[in-house]
C-alpha cells in the first residue's frame, strides 16, 4: 500500500487531538456537540456529574486541540465541534485501518497458499 506520510507537525498535531479524544468526558462533550450542536456551558453540563469549571477546562482542552470552538451569546458561551479536525482524525483512523485490512489480507493469501 502506498500511503502519503504525513509531516512531523501533522503528527503532532494529530496525536494533541487524539490525545483529547482519549478522555472519556472530552469524548462525550465532543458527541454530544456532535449530535445536538452548539450548547452552552450549562447545557453540556447537564446529565454529567461535574462542574461548570470541570467542563469548561475540559472545553479547553478540547479547543487547545482544535476540536472546538466557542462564541459569545450574550452572558453564556455557546460550544461547537470543529468538523474538520473529527475529518482529520477519522482520515487517519480510515489510514490505520485499510493498512491493517491490507496486512491482515497478505497473511491470509500466505496461510491460504502453505
Amino acid at each position: 500500500m502506498n500511503t502519503p506520510r504525513a509531516g512531523r507537525a501533522d503528527l503532532e498535531r494529530s496525536a494533541a487531538l487524539f490525545a483529547a479524544l482519549g478522555d472519556a468526558t472530552r469524548l462525550e462533550l465532543v458527541m454530544r456537540l456532535s449530535a445536538d450542536g452548539s450548547q452552552s456551558i450549562t447545557r453540556l453540563t447537564r446529565g454529567l456529574n461535574l462542574t461548570r469549571q470541570a467542563v469548561t477546562k475540559h472545553l479547553g482542552v478540547l479547543a487547545r486541540a482544535g476540536l472546538a470552538c466557542s462564541t459569545a451569546a450574550g452572558r453564556e458561551s455557546h460550544w461547537s465541534v470543529e468538523a474538520e479536525r473529527l475529518d482529520i482524525a477519522r482520515r487517519y483512523l480510515d489510514l490505520l485501518s485499510a493498512t491493517w485490512d491490507e496486512r491482515l489480507k497478505s497473511l491470509e493469501h500466505q496461510l491460504s497458499t502453505r
